[in-house]
Formats: C-alpha cells, structure tokens, sequence
C-alpha cells in the first residue's frame, strides 16, 4: 500500500512513509475504539430492553459508569496518539521537505533556473509544499486508516447478518467511486487554476519590477486592466473547480448516508417476516453511523488529494532533475582554462561549436565579438554555473565535471556587469566573499576596492542597509562592492563580465583602479565590449556564431586588415566621434 509508487504520488520522503503509517494505525484504533462505545450503548439498551420483556434487573449505576471512564480514557489516549502521529510528526515532514528541495536546489546546475520561472520555483517551495502538508496531515492517515477499520468491521458485520450489511456498506464504495471516477477532471482543474494563479503572480511581480518604466511611459491602465484580466481569470478558475469538486464530493457523501436508509427498509421487512429482532437492527443503525463518520472528513478532502498530486509532480520534477555533482577533491596543477572542442546549448538552440583556447595563468584572456556570440556563455561555462553537451574544459589539468560545484567555485572570483547585492549592510555584502572573514579584512578589502570614498558620506558607514539589490547605491558603488567581495575571496581565477560597461568615465576611473589590484597574479578571463579596454590583454579570443573566429595578442589581430577584431575596433572608434546634430 504505502510503497515508492505511492511515496512519489504525494512526494512523502521516507520518514513521510513512516508517519503515514503511524498515522493510519492510530487512525484504525481510534476508530475501533469508538466502535467499542456503541457497544457499550448497545449492551445497554439490550439488558433495558431485557428489563422489559423478562423482568430482568439492570445493573448498578456504578458498572456503566465504569464502563463509561474506561472508555474515555482509553478513548483520550488513542485519539491524543493519533493527534501526534498525524499532526504533530507532519510538521516536522514539512520542514524536513523544504529543506530537502533547498539541498535539491543547491546542487542543480544554474541552467535549470535559467528554464524555470523563478516565481514558479517559489510557489513549489511555499505553496505547493503547503497544500501538500494539509493533505499528510488531514488526508492520508484518516482516509487509509478508515478504508482498514471499514474492512475490519464489514467482516463482522456480515458475520452478523449479510442481508443487512450489504444495505448498511454498498453506499460506501459506490461513493468512492463516483469520487474517483471525477479525479481526472479534479487534475485538470487543478491544473488549470495553478497556471492562472502563476500567471497572476508573474503580473503582479512583472508590474512591480517595472513601475518606473510603465510610468516613463504612462501605460499604467493598460497594465492594470491587464492584471484586472488575469486576476479575473484566475477567480474564475478557481470557482469553477471548486464547483465541480463539490458536486461530486456532495453527491458521494448523499450516496453514502443511503445506506440507512436501506438499512431501515431492509431490516424492517426482516423484522415483519420474523428472521431478525428489533435489536440486531438496533446495534446495525449504531455501528454505520459510526462506519461513515471517519469518511467524512475524508470525502471533504479527497478531491484535495486529487489536486495535490499536481503539487506533488511538480517538487518531484526539482528531485528529478539532473544534478551537478562531482568529486569534493579539487587539485589543479596550477589555473590554466583550457577549452577543447566545446559544444553548449540551451535547449534546442545551439551556442557554441567546437570551441577551443586556453587562458593561461598570469595572463589576461579576453573574449571578445558581436552580441550573441557566445562570450558570456563561455564565461559561465568556464565556472561549471552550466555543463557542456561536448568536448572538456580543464583547470590545472582537470576536467572541471569531475569536481563539485561548489568546491570548484573556491577557487573562482567572478565580477559581472549586473551586480547582485543583498538588502543587508554593506559590510555583510562584502562579507560574503569569504565566509567568517574578520572586520579588519572586510575593511581592507572594501579599501582596495576604493569603498571608502563613498562609505564615509553614508550615515552609518559601513553598517548602512543598501535596500533590496543595492537600491540606495549608484551602479558604480555597486560594481566596487562587488569587487570588493572578490578581492575578500582572493581566488586565483577571476571572471570579468565587463564590469566598468555602464560606469560614467569617474566612475571608471575608480573602477579601474580597484581591479587592477584585483587582477594581480591570476587567471584573467574577461569578457570585452569596449574594444580600448582589451589593449593590454595578454591574449584575445574573438568569436563569431559559437565559434572561435581569431585568436592572438592585441597587436597581431590589429596588423590583420581583413580581421573582426580590426573591423570592431574602427567601428568603434567611429562611434566614438558621433554627436548630436
């Protein structure tokens, strides 16, 4: 029953299984227990009815109320075990599950986030997790624990007598499967409601993030109404599943409750005819209603469990996913980059072919072409943040896919143009480059990196809140705490995205100062847009569609007439004298 079919089902993890398990042996007890009470009322209303045919004498007060107190109690102690072996252990599930998918997420590559919406990622996180947590706690236990007490009881029942047990019980699986015939209808919807509500929260974080652009532009009803739509859109899916699950969970609770009605009819015209007594349809009338109460709660959540399967396939597509592993044994003789024959694609779209250089140690190595080339790309490949589809990159001699992700990136800085800074003080931003770093450290670091020529006019200094991603700092100050962090982590490779691209000329200047302290001794690989900034690179690798079109020093890629490198370089230089008319 509770095998890997039905762990992957409702994404449990294995100690998942094992609260479930618990939950639905406490569920069965405390079912058999309350049972044990109608016995008690039956026994009781036996010896009244023996008082009235036979004369008997009832028993003393005092041996139905101890009755009574053994049956609370033991009552008390099975439904508080079931409270915690439902309850109380799934929220330790929850959390166990949250943090098995950020492990999960922690070791898959970068370019899985680069095809999944990241607020698609955050609603499996919190949202599907949640409604999953309600169906652990609510659901599973109950449902199977009743589907076991049912079966245990329908056993004595038609022991008793079949003709009224069959009255009593058809109800039951008729309404289940009416209930489990509508569960791919159940899917859908769900289906169908969790895509509108994605693409309200996309709306809304789309709308948020470019609030000054929609202004600039004054397109703020368009957007509205827009969202208005999708809002709309969302409700009315929303209505309409809960419609159609609630038409079939109604119809199968009426379905059910049928059976006492047969009941009645069924043990009536037993009665007349003599084969029964009034109190075997007595003690029939107890048990169901009892043998339908447990389903109640169940049937109301059963269409949720329907639905949650769609929640439960989507954090098994993150467990699924192909992970970026490797050895935790990272050593390199020494830090040259060495491409050979790299082929990437995203998806179906190819970026690079056969792509082959090496960036030596020491040296400065910059990539440099048309947009779309395939120069950040590299870049990232070069860091393991993707895996390639063919040929090898190496380190020091190493192939870069045999080792971890995150050992391989101890020994990598990366600088890029689109800084990414934390709503945190700037001395914790800059602390992140090396974890447990001293304060003297950060504030040599931040030096380097010229900080200090914009920290000192900041309020609290160093202790300054920035906002969310740098808010409060100007893309220059941005860029030299992201340098900072670097020369924090002193790396012996460092990645370049072009960092001074969208600085104005002071604040290049500033820049450009902090990186050359930076850049000292290491491994260099840049990504060039300006072509004056590459004057002094050791080496530069030009591409073209994927592929590595020119390669050489500065000087002899300028002396080729008929080169790329050339032709970009006049280029640019012509665009340099360009002013307004």
């Amino acid at each position: 029953m509770f095998g890997k079919s039905f762990q992957r089902k409702y994404a449990l993890t294995d100690q998942g299984i094992k609260n479930t398990k618990q939950g639905t042996f406490w569920t069965v007890i405390v079912n058999l227990v309350v049972m044990g009470g109608m016995g008690i009322l039956y026994l009781m209303m036996a010896r009244y009815m023996d008082t009235l045919t036979d004369g008997a004498q009832l028993p003393g007060a005092a041996v139905y109320l101890l009755l009574v107190l053994a049956f609370l109690l033991l009552s008390f102690i099975t439904h508080l075990q079931q409270y915690r072996a439902t309850y109380g252990l799934v929220y330790g599930e929850v959390k166990a599950t949250r943090i098995s998918l950020a492990e999960r997420l922690r070791t898959l590559p970068l370019g899985y986030f680069g095809k999944r919406d990241l607020a698609d990622l955050t609603e499996t996180i919190m949202g599907d997790v949640n409604r999953l947590e309600h169906v652990w706690s609510h659901c599973l236990g109950y449902l199977y624990g009743s589907y076991i007490s049912t079966g245990i009881i329908a056993v004595c029942l038609f022991a008793y007598d079949w003709r009224l047990a069959l009255a009593s019980l058809w109800g039951v699986p008729v309404a289940f499967a009416l209930l489990f015939g509508s569960r791919s209808l159940a899917k859908r919807n769900s289906e169908i409601t969790k895509a509108a509500g994605l693409q309200v929260s996309d709306g809304i974080q789309e709308t948020i993030e470019n609030v000054r652009e929609i202004r600039a532009t004054n397109q703020e009803s368009r957007f509205l109404d827009a969202l208005n739509e999708k809002i709309d859109h969302h409700e009315k899916t929303m209505i309409k599943g809960e419609l159609s699950n609630g038409i079939f969970v109604n119809a199968a609770s009426v379905i059910m409750r049928l059976g006492v009605a047969t009941t009645i009819l069924v043990g009536t015209r037993l009665i007349l005819s003599g084969q029964i007594d009034f109190m075997l349809l007595f003690m029939f009338l107890l048990v169901i209603t009892r043998v339908y109460a447990p389903f109640d709660q169940a049937l109301a959540l059963i269409a949720e469990m329907f639905i949650s399967q769609v929640s439960a396939n989507r954090l098994m597509e993150i467990y699924d996913a192909e992970q970026a592993v490797g050895s935790e044994r990272f050593e390199p003789h020494g830090h040259d980059i060495v491409f050979e024959n790299v082929g990437f694609a995203y998806d179906d779209q190819e970026v690079l072919h056969g792509v082959s250089f090496t960036a030596k140690e020491g040296e400065v190595t910059a990539l440099v072409g048309p947009s779309g080339s395939g120069k950040s790309t590299c870049s990232r490949l070069a860091a393991r943040l993707w895996d390639i589809d063919e040929g090898t990159i190496k380190v020091g001699g190493v192939d870069i896919r045999s080792v971890d992700p995150e050992v391989l990136l101890t020994d990598y800085s990366m600088v890029f143009q689109d800084v990414v800074l934390f709503d945190d003080t700037i001395m914790e931003n800059i602390r992140l480059g090396k974890h447990g770093a001293t304060d003297e450290e950060v504030l040599a670091a931040a030096k380097a990196a010229n900080c200090d020529e914009f920290v000192d006019k900041l309020p609290q200094g160093y202790a300054t809140p920035i906002g969310e991603n740098g808010a409060k700092l100007s893309g220059g100050e941005r860029q030299r705490i992201s340098i900072a962090r670097a020369l924090l982590k002193n790396a012996p490779i460092i990645l370049l995205d072009e960092a001074r691209a969208s600085l104005d000329v002071e604040n290049e200047t500033k820049v450009q100062g902090a990186l050359s302290r930076l850049l000292e001794g290491k491994t260099i690989l840049v990504i060039a847009h300006r072509m004056r900034t590459v004057e002094a690179a050791d080496q530069i690798v030009v591409l073209a569609d994927g592929r590595v079109v020119e390669m050489g020093s500065p000087e002899e890629l300028l002396a080729d007439e008929n080169g790329m490198f050339r032709h970009m370089t006049k280029l640019q230089a012509a665009s340099a004298n360009w002013s307004i008319q």
